[in-house]
């Protein structure tokens, strides 16, 4: 068999998920998670011990009751680990009837974090003959902790193996005019489906903590220059669709404006109608559900708000197919 004429694989990477929405799994889910030095960029010997004798006993408990609220109970998935899959069977199915090229191409998914692991699913592929792996990591802005991390594990698994496979990383796509485009689909969508017209949308990412950024990572730059793209495409102004970041953890600055102090201060500036986006996230999550479908709605109402909608992520819409697609056509090009 030769590199030209074996199939090819493709891994969607995802951040990760839980097994389980219960403390004993939320916990076993964030020491993976939360001991990465590339996610928390603090001494071991000081970082260690706050995670292992504080952390680790405390907020898993508090994590599980969210997730038992968004878990999906007939598959017994967590809304992320289920859209990545489907994802993951839309795209091979996309692949079998040649929309991505003609070959084999084996489709998988796998977590960073939790499982299916990525060393599982390489090995996966690797079984099925796949001597030529496209890596696609399911983050549209680049960040040390999100797409380097995965690269980093990948190099891991590939230094055990005796006979490696040839391997492509696909690049950041937060710029990609597929991408912009399915964002402004399905934010259109989204908004035409509303029984009300919001007076701003606000399009919340992921934050970083501020020192990432100023040690050189480009991923605030890639979600601003993505909000612009996204404006142009929907005829928004700057003041209409809004850019902002959430999820803040800890007592160092993170990347500002935050999304929890923007919505207060949006409803106490007269803003009765809001709808948010989620951009940076591919598949909906606890932090689109319950962090800005709960936590930061009622936020919003409390300080004065009346009408409030979140808007889904692409998930395995047929523009987030579309989408995924696109890219996979793109990374794949001169081995299909």
């Amino acid at each position: 068999m030769t590199t030209t004429t074996s199939p090819i694989g493709l891994l969607l990477v995802n951040l990760g998920t839980p097994e389980a929405p219960e403390a004993p799994a939320v916990r076993r889910y964030l020491a993976q998670f939360l001991s990465d030095p590339r996610v928390v960029e603090l001494p071991r010997l000081i970082w260690l011990p706050l995670l292992y004798g504080v952390i680790l006993n405390t907020r898993p408990a508090k994590s599980a009751v969210g997730y038992a609220a968004i878990w999906n109970r007939e598959s017994n998935e967590s809304p992320l680990k289920a859209f990545t899959r489907m994802q993951a069977e839309k795209l091979a199915a996309l692949a079998e009837g040649g929309a991505l090229g003609v070959g084999a191409i084996h489709v998988e998914y796998a977590m960073r974090y939790g499982a299916p692991a990525l060393s599982t699913q390489i090995e996966a592929l690797l079984a099925k003959g796949c001597e030529r792996i496209l890596v696609l990591p399911l983050y549209p802005q680049y960040a040390a902790s999100t797409t380097a991390t995965a690269f980093d594990e990948i190099a891991c698994v590939l230094r055990k193996l005796r006979r490696q496979p040839t391997l492509r990383f696909a690049a950041p796509y937060f710029d990609d005019p597929a991408y912009i485009d399915a964002l402004a689909q399905g934010l259109r969508e989204g908004l035409s489906s509303l029984d009300f017209e919001p007076q701003v949308v606000l399009a919340s990412f992921h934050g970083l903590p501020q020192f990432q950024i100023d040690k050189g990572d480009p991923y605030k730059s890639q979600c601003e220059t993505t909000a612009r793209l996204l404006r142009e495409a929907t005829g928004m102004s700057e003041d209409r669709l809004r850019l902002s970041f959430q999820s803040r953890f800890g007592r160092a600055k993170w990347i500002e404006p935050y999304t929890a102090e923007t919505v207060v201060a949006l409803a106490k500036q007269g803003v009765k109608r809001l709808a948010i986006v989620a951009p940076g996230f591919s598949a909906d999550c606890l932090e689109t559900i319950e962090e800005l479908g709960v936590e930061i709605r009622d936020l919003f109402l409390e300080a004065g708000g009346e009408k409030f909608a979140r808007i889904p992520c692409l998930n395995d819409s047929e523009a987030g197919m579309q989408l995924l697609a696109a890219l996979a056509r793109r990374e794949l090009a001169g081995w299909v």
